[in-house]
């Protein structure tokens, strides 16, 4: 985009956490800002939290799993707001335990919010993108997308999906001669967001537990400088290099940095 202010920004699960950290930041770039979440009661928070700050938002209570309720907010955000500009697509939710320990409705539930969402965000938004040949489409992935991790065969399995749809979108679009609409991977090592409580890092040195504010600012930096992917922190970037070693290799790899044990504090936020 190159720009955020006078833009019309669509952030899903924004009403807390980094979500709403990108809103307010967004918002204070003069960007008009449009939050999607299940909580209302915290949706309606973010929104007074901006506005109280002289910044425009509006909010829309919305499960981005069901397409049906993406596609009918849209339609009200065109009506109220205008054409949007840009989708942080940034809810997500992990379940954190063993594959045989996962009920299958919760399985379910992450494919619909980490994966689902993407399609229909995309659907809903892109085709006045392209019709004006300007916007961006964000997807908050994971440095979990880039390998599989110990207790997140959900979770991963979602962000490498993540990972895959917005490459694919990204090549979809420039072979179709939309240039000036860009997409932006982000594949952040974790998080201290209250969805991963409890996670560590064996090396925090090399792998910190990131901040919130600090993924929030680089995310929207990103949407300024058209980058079509940001890894963090750098080691992160390198984990591609380590996949062209033997499996059995990767995994000794992946084993001495800790990645494997990283979740074995975890409790994650307990409505999440």
């Amino acid at each position: 985009m190159s720009e955020i202010s006078g833009r019309t920004v669509v952030i899903t699960g924004g009403a807390r956490g980094m979500g709403r950290i990108i809103a307010l930041k967004t918002a204070r770039l003069g960007g008009r800002v449009v939050i999607f979440d299940v909580a209302a009661g915290e949706l309606e928070e973010a929104v007074a939290e901006i506005r109280a700050n002289g910044l425009e938002a509006h909010g829309y209570v919305c499960d981005v799993s069901d397409r049906n309720e993406v596609y009918h907010a849209a339609d009200e955000v065109r009506a109220q707001v205008g054409p949007v500009d840009i989708v942080v697509n940034n809810a997500g939710i992990i379940s954190g335990r063993r594959l045989l320990d996962i009920p299958d409705e919760r399985i379910e539930a992450v494919f619909g919010v980490n994966v689902l969402a993407l399609y229909w965000t995309a659907k809903a938004f892109l085709p006045d993108m392209i019709g004006r040949n300007r916007g961006h489409f964000v997807t908050m992935a994971s440095a979990a997308g880039l390998l599989g991790v110990n207790r997140q065969t959900d979770y991963s399995a979602s962000k490498h999906a993540a990972i895959g749809f917005t490459e694919s979108l990204r090549v979809e679009l420039k072979k179709a001669g939309h240039t000036g609409v860009k997409t932006t991977i982000v594949e952040p090592f974790y998080v201290d967001t209250g969805m991963m409580a409890g996670v560590r890092s064996r090396f925090p040195r090399l792998l910190p537990i990131l901040k919130e504010d600090e993924v929030a600012g680089r995310v929207v930096r990103a949407v300024l400088r058209d980058e079509p992917e940001v890894s963090m922190p750098f080691m992160v970037g390198l984990i591609p290099v380590f996949r062209l070693l033997p499996a059995g290799l990767f995994d000794q790899v992946a084993n001495f940095f800790g990645v494997h044990e990283s979740m074995e504090g975890f409790v994650g936020r307990p409505e999440a």
